[in-house]
């Protein structure tokens, strides 16, 4: 693997013609390659007033959104193109221009899925951010789409999507940040505007019994693991969750063993379970975490960094010194490198990309957890949990993990909380910046909390 320029950033590019044939396409592939057959909406008419208020001129606004899926962004896009834009028209209001929204996404997207989705992304008017520095071009853009922009501004407060419907991951502060400095810049400016955060939550069900697709995916990434699947074929849940514990076990057990034994990591013999313990499950959350620091461990100590933060912390730094050296940037009119320098800058992009396999595994099972089933055995908690191992398993044998598989038909229930007026808080702000970005991003935790409805248990 040879070393590549440098990733540059991708600025908005919103174009109408692009975005008018994305609003034709989008109910057929959710329909069809999403497998999303029904929305359903609560508190839209929040949403219609949020909307009005921004086009009228008295408010500017900041989405903040759940991210448990990659579909969330196809799920946004049908609720401004469609579901607004008819609720709208239900109460004689006719947005100028057609609702939709900018937005941030993750420069590493175009990197996994393609450079064709780059050029769809911008072109829809999103702008990309690397996630583990401070980018400065990003940020800059996000904050003048904030405070001039023709359309709302759309972020994912987690940063990434951690796989589970009901468990919300760790907010990142940006999300206040943004619109403390929005409000900030309002005010500097003598403009009247209120700063609304406006929190929506994501949340998708399944619409009729899949629990034969569970356990057709259970068989399979059990023959993966190289466990005989269970000839019987029982769909009651509480002995597909100790078919589902086994799985782990055996997951865990071989990656325990790998890196022991080939990697050479400290790792102790696996735990065995207390006597008076029914099943493994409660040891395998410890034993997890120990393997998946310590493989983390190991490439942080490759590129010279120390532990810092949580796994998912470490894997954004990790991934960020990955990119340094894979796209490594050019020192302003210096000469080319000799041959022998770029023969060296190559091998060590090649030494690079097989450290961030480590880095990829870890990030893939980051978000199993040994109780997530167990506390419920909903049919969605399952799909939630053998699809991240269904992960796992793929970035483990090299395949891409682009094409998980659909287990049926879905909805998606999107639910939109009151906005949050971020004006009343700038005192605060002003006097402790911190405090400030703390104590919103904890109240927009809670408020994206409370939109996580359980899942029926069928």
């Amino acid at each position: 693997m040879a070393t590549a320029p440098p990733l540059e950033f991708l600025p908005p590019r919103l174009d109408g013609r692009v975005l008018a044939l994305g609003r034709l396409v989008l109910p057929l592939w959710l329909r069809w390659r999403c497998r999303i057959a029904a929305v359903e909406v609560e508190g839209m008419a929040t949403l219609v007033e949020a909307m009005r208020s921004f086009q009228a001129g008295e408010s500017r606004l900041l989405i903040a959104f759940r991210h448990p899926s990659l579909d969330d962004p196809l799920s946004m896009a049908r609720l401004l193109w469609v579901e607004l834009a008819e609720a709208g028209r239900r109460q004689g209001l006719r947005f100028d221009p057609a609702p939709t929204g900018q937005f941030l996404f993750d420069r590493g997207i175009p990197l996994w899925a393609g450079p064709a989705m780059g050029w769809i992304f911008t072109h829809l008017g999103g702008a990309s951010i690397q996630r583990s520095k401070l980018d400065l071009p990003a940020l800059r853009t996000a904050r003048k789409l904030l405070l001039e922009g023709p359309h709302p501004f759309a972020l994912a407060p987690e940063g990434a999507t951690n796989g589970h419907n009901e468990r919300l991951s760790p907010l990142e502060p940006g999300t206040a940040q943004l619109a403390f400095w929005t409000a900030a810049d309002l005010a500097e400016a003598g403009r009247h505007e209120r700063m609304d955060l406006l929190p929506i939550g994501l949340q998708y069900s399944f619409i009729e019994p899949v629990w034969g697709a569970i356990e057709a995916l259970l068989c399979r990434l059990e023959e993966g693991a190289g466990l005989a699947p269970d000839p019987g074929h029982d769909l009651d849940p509480s002995r597909l969750h100790g078919r589902l514990v086994r799985l782990g076990e055996r997951m865990l057990e071989q990656m325990e063993a790998f890196y022991r034994d080939k990697v050479h990591l400290a790792l102790p013999e696996a735990c065995a379970p207390a006597a008076d313990t029914a099943e493994p499950e409660p040891a395998f959350g410890p034993r997890l975490q120990r393997l998946m620091d310590l493989a983390l461990r190991r490439v942080e100590q490759s590129f010279g960094m120390g532990p810092s933060g949580s796994l998912t912390d470490r894997c954004r730094r990790l991934e960020q010194a990955g990119w340094d050296r894979l796209y490594p940037a050019q020192p302003p009119g210096g000469e080319p490198p000799s041959p022998l320098a770029q023969a060296l800058a190559d091998r060590l992009a090649e030494e690079t990309a097989a450290q961030l396999w480590h880095m990829r595994v870890v990030e893939s099972f980051v978000a199993v957890s040994g109780s997530y089933v167990r506390e419920r055995p909903s049919q969605e908690r399952f799909a939630d949990t053998l699809l991240l191992l269904w992960d796992t398993q793929c970035r483990i044998q090299g395949h891409t993990a682009n094409q998980r598989p659909r287990l049926g038909r879905r909805r998606v229930r999107i639910s939109i909380d009151r906005p949050i007026v971020v004006d009343g808080r700038l005192a605060d702000y002003r006097r402790d910046r911190r405090q400030a970005v703390q104590a919103l991003t904890e109240e927009l935790e809670l408020r994206l909390e409370r939109l996580i409805v359980p899942s029926r248990l069928d």
